[in-house]
């Protein structure tokens, strides 16, 4: 089993409008930091982008009732990452929750920056939503 840990942002907006607002593919480039916002172009059944480390492929969950916004992302060699994103109820606003999975090999030092990096990415989608 892989290590995790969740990272969560309050969004003072209710969870349904605000997954109306994110859950679509194109929606993403705007908070999250890792796809390059001009490349997010739709090939087949997944979308491909450029990367941090170059190019990769993305798969998205459908639009769903659940807030369900799980995506896989595929950095070539055979190596895909799932990535769970879930937006839900709390109270009368919203939690938005990525699950972070260090992959194999990952050092203590890059699994933090990339713990940052979704902190960021997902403050950014909050920020966005409150305006």
């Amino acid at each position: 089993m892989l290590e995790v840990q969740t990272i969560s942002v309050s969004v003072d907006r209710p969870w349904q409008p605000l997954y109306e607002m994110w859950w679509r593919p194109e929606a993403f480039v705007q908070w999250a930091s890792g796809l390059s916002q001009p490349n997010l172009q739709k090939s087949g059944e997944c979308w491909k982008a450029e990367g941090p480390e170059g190019p990769i492929e993305i798969r998205f969950t459908a639009h769903n009732t659940l807030g369900v916004m799980d995506h896989w992302v595929d950095l070539g060699g055979g190596q895909e990452v799932y990535i769970p994103l879930r937006i839900i109820a709390n109270g009368d606003g919203a939690e938005v929750q990525l699950t972070l999975f260090r992959q194999p090999g990952m050092s203590d030092e890059k699994f933090a920056e990339d713990q940052a990096w979704v902190r960021r990415d997902l403050l950014t989608l909050k920020n966005l939503s409150e305006r």
